[in-house]
């Protein structure tokens, strides 16, 4: 999705023999936003998918539904032995705008969850920057929060198209909403190599297939930064 951009205004200065016009200073361009806002969940009613979303299966309709509590709006994911992501497309030019942020907490871990083993590979929260890579597939960025796995851990998935990130572990921390920034443009180049990498959106995931369990989780207030 693109945002539109603002038309410009311009002034002319007429002169004529008989009316002198003084001249009009140009207002100074703004500077360009810190910060973009990909999704607040401001839009779209409660209780459903928000516009724009889409999922990978049309039988995990349910999983994601936007909410309200106290006035803020966000994204509810509840899995039920579920595993499929619901992403939104939106382009950005990370050069500029290299970090993404948003604001994510933990309402269920997966039972059993570990993310370092494919058998028991669920999340109670994930969130993804994903890329163009061929007709069929795409690399990412997955950024997690587990039960288990230490913070800071680096784990592979996908055949090496997922590179995936431990930001937050334990439950401790489980008692809120916790902001989260990451600068996307260093972490791909730190695990897929130099290059130009073009951001084709974001996705999220709340899975507990592998487990066959249940996983809660909520997201909130998506934004790509400056810094």
């Amino acid at each position: 999705m693109t945002l539109s951009t603002p038309a410009r205004i311009v002034v002319v200065a007429l002169v004529t023999a008989s009316i002198v016009v003084p001249t009009v200073a140009r207002a100074p361009r703004a500077a360009p936003a810190e910060c973009r806002v990909i999704e607040d969940f401001s839009e779209g009613p409660v209780g459903a998918l928000p516009p724009g979303w889409k999922l990978r299966k049309d039988d995990a309709k349910d999983v994601y539904r936007v909410s309200n509590e106290g006035g803020r709006r966000f994204l509810h994911a509840s899995s039920q032995r579920m595993g499929v992501q619901a992403g939104k497309e939106y382009k950005w030019n990370l050069e500029e705008y290299p970090v993404l942020a948003w604001s994510w907490r933990p309402v269920q871990f997966p039972a059993g969850a570990d993310e370092r083993q494919s058998r028991h590979n669920d999340s109670a929260l994930a969130v993804y920057a994903v890329f163009p890579y061929s007709r069929f597939a795409v690399k990412s960025l997955k950024y997690i929060w587990s039960e288990r796995v230490p913070r800071g851990t680096h784990l592979v998935g996908n055949h090496g198209l997922t590179q995936v990130i431990v930001l937050d572990s334990g439950t401790l921390r489980g008692k809120g909403w916790i902001d989260q920034r990451v600068n996307v443009l260093e972490d791909y180049r730190k695990y897929f190599g130099s290059g130009d990498p073009q951001p084709a959106g974001i996705a999220v995931l709340t899975d507990s297939d592998d487990t066959r369990s249940s996983a809660q989780g909520d997201y909130a207030n998506f934004r790509v930064c400056r810094r």
